[in-house]
C-alpha cells in the first residue's frame, strides 16, 4: 500500500483526539473500518504508530515522527489547493461571481443588479449559518466574495487573511407579535422583555455574548433562548411563544412587528469580504458598489426607518468612497 495525504490525515485526527473511537467519529467512520486503516498504516510504515490501552491512545516514537511529518505535510498541501483553485479562476473572473452568505438583507439584490449589469456573467450563492466557513471557502479560492454580519465591534474572522469592507451598520431590533403589549411603542427598552422567551437562527450573529452583555446592562439574565431556522423563529414569535432579534431590513410579515430597542444597545454590520491576491480583487471595488446599493434599495420596504436614517446618519449604508475596513485587513 502506497501511503497517501488521507492516511496521514487518519493519523492526525487519533493523535489529536487520543481515540481511536473519538476519531472515527470526527472523521464520519465506523470504529472498525478506522481500525483497519491504521492497521495497514503501520503494515506499511514498519510498525506500531500508536500506544493503545484503556486510557486511550499515545503516539509512539515512530508515531511521532509521522506526526512531525504530517503536520507539516498537510498543510502545505492545502495552501497549495488554495493557491491552485485561485489561479484556475483568473481567466474568468470577470464573468463569474461566487457569492457565499445566509439570512443576507442584500443578497437577493446584488445578485439582480449584477446580472443586469453582465447578462453573460455567470452568478452562484452558497448558503453557510458560519462565518468561519463563508470565509475559509474564500480563502480557499472556492467562493468569490462572502456576504457576512457581525455584531457591535466584533472582528470578522481574521485567520484567513481576507478583506473586509462595511457595506452597512444598523441598530439591531426586535420582532414581536402583534398582539404584544409593547408593540404599540416606538421603541421598546430591553428591560422590559426580561420575562419572554427568545429565539433565534443558528451560527454567528448577536445572540451570545453581545446579547448577554446587554441583557446584563438592562439589570437581567435572558430566559430560554430556542434555536430553530429563520421560519421557524417567524412561526414562534407568530405564535406568542417567544421574541425574536432581527435586522432593520427584516421583510415586513403579516401580523409580526419591528420595533427598535431604546438605546440602540445592539448594532449588526454587514460585511462583505473577498481575498485580496484573488482574481475577484480586481472586480471587489464595483462589486462593493453594488452591494451598498442593493441595501439602499432594500429601505424601500421601510419607509419609517428610512426617516429614523436621516436623523441618524452615523448609521445606514457606509460611502463607498470613503469605506472603512473592518476589523482585521489588508486592503485591496
Amino acid at each position: 500500500m502506497n501511503l497517501e495525504l488521507r492516511h496521514l490525515r487518519v493519523v492526525c485526527a487519533i493523535a489529536e483526539t487520543g481515540s481511536v473511537t473519538k476519531a472515527a467519529s470526527a472523521l464520519g467512520l465506523a470504529q472498525p473500518a478506522l481500525t483497519a486503516q491504521l492497521q495497514r498504516i503501520e503494515r506499511t510504515l514498519g510498525g506500531p504508530l500508536f500506544e493503545r490501552d484503556r486510557r486511550g491512545a499515545r503516539p509512539t516514537a515512530l508515531g511521532e515522527l509521522v506526526l512531525s511529518r504530517a503536520r507539516v505535510l498537510l498543510p502545505a498541501m492545502k495552501g497549495l489547493q488554495d493557491e491552485a483553485a485561485r489561479l484556475a479562476g483568473a481567466d474568468d473572473a470577470l464573468g463569474r461571481y461566487r457569492f457565499g452568505g445566509v439570512n443576507s438583507p442584500i443578497l437577493g439584490r446584488l445578485v439582480h443588479r449584477l446580472a443586469a449589469e453582465q447578462p453573460h456573467a455567470q452568478i452562484t450563492t452558497y448558503a453557510s449559518w458560519s462565518a468561519d466557513e463563508l470565509a475559509a471557502l474564500v480563502a480557499g479560492g472556492r467562493l468569490d466574495f462572502a456576504l457576512t454580519g457581525i455584531c457591535g465591534d466584533a472582528t470578522p474572522p481574521a485567520e484567513f487573511g481576507l478583506t473586509w469592507q462595511e457595506v452597512a451598520v444598523d441598530p439591531v431590533l426586535v420582532l414581536l407579535p402583534a398582539g404584544h403589549p409593547t408593540a404599540g411603542q416606538d421603541e421598546v427598552g430591553l428591560a422590559e422583555l426580561r420575562h419572554e422567551q427568545w429565539v433565534a437562527a443558528p451560527g454567528d450573529g448577536c445572540f451570545g455574548d453581545c446579547f448577554a452583555a446587554a441583557c446584563a446592562r438592562a439589570g437581567f439574565t435572558p430566559r430560554k433562548v430556542y434555536e430553530t431556522d429563520v421560519r421557524g423563529c417567524m412561526d414562534l414569535v407568530d405564535a406568542g411563544e417567544a421574541v425574536a432579534l432581527c435586522q432593520a431590513t427584516f421583510r415586513p410579515v403579516a401580523g409580526l412587528v419591528t420595533r427598535r430597542l431604546a438605546g440602540i444597545p445592539l448594532r449588526w454590520r454587514l460585511l462583505l469580504g473577498w481575498h485580496p491576491e484573488s482574481p475577484a480583487a480586481r472586480v471587489a471595488e464595483a462589486v462593493l458598489e453594488d452591494a451598498v446599493a442593493a441595501y439602499t434599495d432594500s429601505l424601500a420596504a421601510h419607509p419609517d426607518y428610512l426617516a429614523w436614517l436621516l436623523r441618524h446618519p452615523e448609521f445606514g449604508a457606509r460611502d463607498t468612497g470613503t469605506a472603512r475596513p473592518a476589523g482585521r485587513v489588508r486592503t485591496a
